[in-house]
């Protein structure tokens, strides 16, 4: 509940996605959330890196999701494809219905193996969270085992008031038309809270200070109740299309001005699960 000393801020999650996926990005985010600039991590369960860390990110004071995987290939066993292939076959329904079930409930099983409980919060890596076909079955999975349980789900719904230019909003409104607004409509009917706006889109080419540019216009628009996503790493892995570009997030979100960009801003950094109550 927020008091009338916390009425004039805005309580924003930020979220670190690609737990698990390699060391440096998992360093990166282990450094972040100790030094208090994350209120949530988002983990894919099947990264070669999960299981060494998964104590260490346990121990602090942050929610821990699944990050849905359909895109990344980890293991031989697994199902996965190419995000534009995923977007035609779930737009075509073109994925048998079991294999969506299996695959959300196998990453499930091996979040909960993991850490020991359900996940706080479940979205997806690349948005696939909310494409035809998956969110149906996800949020089938989500009522079939965790009936008493509102965890939350990450929504794609842009910010309408951000002061950065329009060419570059336009990847958060293809990722939105994606299916933000019908993964809001099913999520609301069964009582699953979600974020208001998602923060944090752009091109993943920006040098540091143009990234510090993109951070603040994204904390002067932010509303109360928004979620920022962020990609740092403290090393580049071999193969990470946009490895150069987590470092410079990295080296922005761990800035000592931080502190005082949250302040000017008047924000505060809220866990998933408290940040709407």
């Amino acid at each position: 509940m927020k008091t009338s000393l916390d009425a004039a801020r805005k309580r924003i999650a930020i979220c670190a996605d690609d737990f698990g996926m390699s060391a440096g990005i998992d360093a990166g985010i282990l450094e972040l959330a100790r030094l208090g600039r994350l209120s949530a991590v988002s983990c894919l369960v099947q990264g070669p890196t999960l299981g060494e860390q998964v104590s260490s990110l346990a121990l602090l004071p942050v929610d821990i999701g699944l990050h849905l995987n359909f895109t990344e290939a980890f293991a031989r066993s697994q199902f996965c494809c190419s995000l534009p292939r995923l977007i035609s076959a779930c737009y075509l329904r073109q994925l048998p219905r079991s294999l969506v079930t299996t695959t959300i409930d196998s990453q499930l099983d091996a979040f909960e193996t993991r850490f020991g409980r359900p996940p706080d919060f479940i979205d997806g890596h690349q948005h696939v969270h909310q494409l035809p076909l998956i969110r149906e079955q996800l949020l089938e999975c989500i009522a079939q085992r965790y009936p008493t349980r509102a965890l939350w789900l990450r929504s794609t719904q842009t910010a309408r008031h951000l002061t950065i230019d329009r060419g570059k909003r336009l990847k958060a409104r293809i990722i939105a038309c994606l299916g933000a607004q019908t993964m809001r409509q099913l999520a609301d009917a069964q009582g699953l809270p979600m974020n208001r706006h998602l923060l944090g889109v752009y091109g993943f080419s920006a040098g540091p200070e143009a990234y510090r540019q993109l951070l603040i216009s994204w904390f002067i628009g932010a509303a109360d109740g928004d979620l920022l996503m962020c990609h740092p790493a403290s090393a580049i892995e071999a193969g990470d299309p946009i490895g150069p570009q987590r470092m410079r997030e990295l080296s922005v979100l761990a800035d000592s001005c931080f502190p005082a960009w949250i302040e000017e801003h008047r924000l505060t950094i809220s866990r998933l699960s408290r940040a709407l109550d």
